[in-house]
């Protein structure tokens, strides 16, 4: 048996260790991400809120840059939102062969490089690309213009959505789709009046994180967009722009903008965890009554 000496010692070892390991995260976030952003908008509002306002809306590439991100993140998220329930239905539901090859494959824009996403687009789309001959028979142009951009959006966001689902559905499972089924449901009734109800949580969360990785998209977009002033910037880009323009306190201004989205973006994505773990709780909860409820017996009265 250990004195009782060695234990406090350890426990006073265990607390040190503890606390040094708080404050080297503390310090490291806050050297990493509060004091750049706070940094951000001290720059940005160093000159007053009219110049960061005029630097905004007097500017019209600036104004173009952030309607173009507006309009580009919104379509590319839809577009990941079908694809993600779908394809998050499809793996949760079935079993078929290639299930593992197109998980692995939906987690490719994780781990290619932005820009190599970009070049690919280029090499399929761009004039002298795969179907650039075809495309502009056709008389349409993807490479360096709107449809260029909602594509390279799409492709990096693209797992987001699907990799909050297919966990959530898996611990679902299919026991009430089956049971409005056998009820006489139709395949869209079961959709929206049992799969998306039980899988809302998770899918705004992919939402929220695809949209903040959508504003936020540099280097596939600076690709395929060809960096063109009041054309095809978007914010990101335009941030950088000025910044080589040393025009930095439009810059600033531009990446307040962002980081204020960001910021909305914590917030949301902070509420809807809490959410998703009231619900993992709540299921858990029921599981287990489920499983205990034909383990309990019932007294019976002898005659």
């Amino acid at each position: 048996m250990a004195p009782a000496g060695n234990s406090r010692r350890d426990r006073g070892t265990g607390r040190a260790g503890g606390a040094a390991l708080a404050v080297a995260a503390v310090a490291i976030v806050g050297g990493l991400i509060v004091v750049p952003l706070v940094s951000v908008f001290v720059q940005a509002f160093a000159e007053g809120a009219g110049h960061w306002w005029a630097a905004l809306a007097d500017d019209p590439d600036t104004r173009h840059a952030i309607w173009l991100t507006l309009t580009v993140a919104p379509v590319a998220v839809a577009c990941n939102t079908l694809f993600g329930v779908a394809a998050a239905w499809l793996v949760a539901r079935f079993r078929f062969p290639g299930r593992s090859l197109l998980i692995s494959l939906v987690d490719v824009p994780f781990s290619v490089s932005p820009v190599v996403a970009g070049l690919s687009l280029v090499l399929i789309f761009g004039r002298q690309g795969l179907l650039g001959p075809t495309l502009a028979a056709l008389g349409w142009k993807v490479i360096f213009s709107w449809p260029g951009l909602v594509l390279a959006t799409t492709f990096v966001t693209l797992p987001l959505v699907v990799r909050e689902l297919i966990p959530v559905m898996e611990a679902i499972g299919p026991e009430e789709e089956m049971a409005a089924v056998s009820l006489g449901a139709t395949g869209w009734q079961v959709f929206w009046r049992v799969t998306l109800p039980n899988i809302r949580w998770a899918l705004l969360h992919g939402v929220v994180l695809a949209n903040a990785r959508a504003m936020g998209e540099f280097g596939a977009v600076y690709v395929v967009s060809g960096h063109i002033a009041g054309v095809t910037d978007t914010m990101p880009l335009r941030v950088e722009k000025l910044f080589q323009e040393y025009r930095q306190p439009a810059s600033m201004a531009v990446a307040s903008v962002l980081a204020g989205l960001a910021l909305v973006t914590l917030v949301a994505k902070y509420v809807i965890e809490h959410r998703l773990e009231a619900e993992a709780r709540d299921l858990a909860r029921a599981r287990a009554t489920d499983d205990a409820a034909p383990h309990q017996t019932t007294g019976e009265v002898s005659p």
